[in-house]
């Protein structure tokens, strides 16, 4: 595997190496590892409509996009509220 050179501020990369220490590897298997866990753009939406996919098999739930959005609006709304306390 060949290695890339990424340019980021020092406190950042401190702070990467601080917690790849702190698990026991060194900055670059941490930053393998992390790129192995992540999900591009397009994962992400395959796998979300994997999910509506299974949810709507399992017991019908298939809301529509104007549904979603009053779901996605009323979430914002709860999540500022706590953010608020």
């Amino acid at each position: 595997m060949s290695d890339a050179n990424v340019r980021i501020p020092e406190e950042a990369k401190e702070r990467l190496a601080a917690i790849a220490a702190a698990e026991g590897l060194s900055l670059r298997a941490y930053l393998a590892r992390l790129a192995d866990t992540l999900l591009t753009p397009d994962e992400r939406a395959a796998r979300a409509e994997q999910a509506r996919a299974a949810l709507k098999k399992w017991n019908g739930y298939a809301p529509t996009a104007v549904e979603e959005q009053d779901l996605d609006s009323e979430l914002d709304r709860r999540l500022a509220r706590a953010a608020a306390r």
